[in-house]
């Protein structure tokens, strides 16, 4: 990698979700991590002689994870409700607003729970069944995939 692809490669990693980015190869090695959005660990390790243009043979990348999770005491009947969709995941109907949800609070079947903002529309998420949220697992505006755990519940 020469000097412009490894600035390329910082800018798209700035951009994106990602937390830890790990490449190698024989001559080469770069790993980036970052904590909320920000770069904070840069280790490139080249030899300046040998500079080389090879692809990586391979390449390590790890999701965001929440920045802290809320937590409280659980039992053994756990649920994790996942999206449906792909979008942006809101707590609250709007900035100024309270959390639909919080840790601790009992949810009745068909409450509406979160948002996922998805192609400008804003999707309603619900319970689906009596339940306590235990986790709240997405951060409030965080970018979320189809199927990705956002609450972790328990039956009630």
């Amino acid at each position: 990698m020469n000097i412009q692809e490894i600035k390329k490669l910082l800018e798209m990693f700035d951009s994106s979700n990602s937390v830890k980015l790990k490449i190698t190869n024989e001559n080469f090695e770069i790993t980036l991590e970052k904590d909320s959005n920000k770069l904070t660990k840069n280790q490139i390790q080249v030899p300046v002689t040998n500079i080389t243009q090879e692809i990586p043979k391979e390449i390590e990348i790890t999701q965001a994870t929440p920045k802290e999770p809320q937590k409280i005491a659980s039992s053994n009947n756990t649920e994790t409700i996942t999206s449906p969709m792909v979008g942006t995941f809101y707590r609250a109907p709007s900035p100024d607003s309270a959390p639909y949800v919080n840790v601790g609070d009992k949810v009745k079947k068909g409450q509406t729970i979160a948002i996922i903002e998805a192609m400008k529309i804003m999707n309603e998420i619900e319970a689906e069944f009596d339940c306590k949220i235990i986790e709240i697992i997405a951060s409030d505006a965080q970018s979320v995939e189809f199927n990705a755990p956002l609450f972790l519940v328990e039956k009630i």
